[in-house]
């Protein structure tokens, strides 16, 4: 059986269990099976290369001891193990001197759930598991990383847990126009299930890893925060089938819940590539982490103030971000002057709708900049869909393939992009003529006149959209109206 096939067979088991779900419980519940799984193989690995060798794990509770023989616990017995062994001893593990092994897994499975309820379904999953992946055959190792991306590609249509996965296209294109050097420190500080740490795994592997000193190296440069479990989970499990031996820098908390200033010169890195999530808002009091003139709880900016912070002199950042950064007033024009006039904003890719269907249908754009000059022109190019495209949809993806045209335009910021040209695509705005716009970025193609279409589906789309937008500017609003009365005393609030 193929690990395609595996996988498949897997999730038509655990939709027979009462106990799970959906698509995110099912994921989730499929994933800390394959982290086991997948640690027991890399064990298997350390043990034959190093005589010294410890698991961090007690022996009673390591996959080979209690999962790997198909006729072992099963039934009741089984899902008693997993809820009162298993899960408490992974969550108590302690490391041992040096090893951060143990820290590892005792994060992975803090807030991870066993969601299943029937033993015998589990020990099914268990027994699929075992015999269709090897992780230490290079076939499967391959295979079982196409097969990861398309579990988390999965996530899209897995309601809200769609926000953790920036399609692939996306991250590929980001981590190669920052071009991450073999000894540069990239970090995510909203990671989600770790796109852009292992695309920037995967691109110092192509262009910059030689020898295993380098190796040692990059394993070394990588580092992301997340704050949710799952995601968490899904990061941890990337990295490592993406080689990451201990992957102890992907860190289970909130980036926005230390105060802006504790983040000091020793933990600035040189590149950051993110999505930082977008429409939502922050608890209660995490705004007060920032500088009054930055507070808000729209959660996107406030890791964009993060952002700038982290990066040290000459740092570079690619991210995501919203229509509604561009064009949004009060706290964002405070943020887009301090962006523009710490950062060189140098780029800022248009994308069409859809991109993030059917997780949100929001029209995104990728801001890339470089910390410590000022802003002298920014550089617009509006990516087009490709021919013969009105949307993007589960069975049309964006492909990097389209980003080619990008490339080829793109040029070398060493020279200020001085062979960049303004094409239909591409056009450039001036850094007074956006003071004169009081910092709104929403700069519409100057090249295309406005189309006026009668598609069906076109319209429903651009009705949908604007939709998203109106609700997004309500959002802003009630924001401004809240911080606002927030200064105002108690007694005149109720007279108002």
């Amino acid at each position: 059986m193929n690990i395609s096939a595996t996988i498949k067979a897997i999730q038509d088991i655990m939709r027979k269990d009462t106990g799970v779900d959906g698509d995110a419980q099912r994921i989730g519940q499929m994933v800390w099976m394959l982290f086991l799984k997948i640690f027991d193989d890399r064990e298997q690995e350390w043990e034959l290369f190093d005589d010294h060798y410890r698991s961090p794990i007690p022996d009673h509770l390591r996959w080979r001891n209690w999962a790997a023989d198909p006729e072992g616990m099963t039934g009741d017995e089984l899902r008693h193990f997993v809820d009162n062994d298993l899960f408490p001893g992974l969550q108590e593990l302690q490391p041992r001197g040096n090893d951060t092994r143990a820290v590892v897994i005792r994060n992975v499975f803090g807030d991870t759930n066993n969601y299943m309820k029937s033993g015998q379904l589990m020990r099914q999953v268990i027994n699929k598991l075992q015999d269709g992946i090897d992780f230490n055959t290079q076939n499967d190792r391959h295979q079982l990383g196409d097969m990861y991306e398309q579990i988390l590609k999965d996530l899209q249509s897995a309601g809200n847990a769609g926000e953790f996965y920036t399609p692939r296209a996306v991250t590929e294109f980001m981590v190669n126009r920052v071009d991450p050097k073999l000894d540069e420190l990239v970090m995510d500080p909203a990671c989600g299930t770790g796109g852009f740490l292992t695309n920037t795994i995967e691109h110092k592997r192509r262009h910059y890893v030689q020898t295993p000193e380098d190796e040692k190296t990059l394993q070394a440069s990588i580092r992301g925060i997340e704050k949710k479990p799952l995601p968490h989970l899904l990061a941890t499990t990337n990295l490592v089938l993406h080689g990451i031996e201990i992957p102890d820098q992907i860190r289970h908390d909130n980036a926005l819940a230390r105060p802006l200033i504790s983040w000091g010169p020793k933990e600035r890195v040189d590149v950051i590539i993110a999505n930082p999530p977008f429409g939502g808002m922050e608890e209660d009091g995490i705004e007060n982490n920032f500088p009054q003139a930055f507070r808000t709880r729209e959660t996107a900016d406030l890791f964009l103030t993060l952002f700038i912070q982290l990066l040290k002199d000459g740092g570079r950042a690619a991210v995501v971000l919203p229509d509604g950064f561009l064009f949004g007033e009060g706290m964002k024009t405070r943020l887009k002057e301090k962006l523009l006039t710490e950062c060189n904003l140098h780029t800022i890719v248009r994308l069409p709708n859809g991109v993030f269907n059917p997780y949100t249908g929001i029209k995104t754009n990728l801001l890339l900049f470089t910390k410590g000059r000022p802003t002298e022109q920014v550089w617009y190019y509006e990516h087009p869909y490709p021919e013969g495209y009105k949307s993007y949809s589960k069975t049309k993806p964006m492909r990097f393939e389209e980003f080619a045209t990008e490339i080829d335009w793109w040029g070398d910021e060493a020279d200020d992009f001085a062979s960049r040209t303004e094409t239909e695509q591409a056009w450039k705005v001036s850094i007074d003529d956006i003071k004169a716009r009081n910092y709104n970025l929403d700069i519409k193609n100057p090249w295309q006149g406005e189309e006026v279409s009668h598609d069906p589906d076109e319209l429903l789309e651009q009705y949908a959209q604007q939709q998203a937008e109106i609700q997004e500017l309500r959002d802003q609003l009630k924001q401004i109206l809240g911080d606002a009365l927030s200064h105002v005393p108690a007694e005149e609030r109720k007279q108002a």
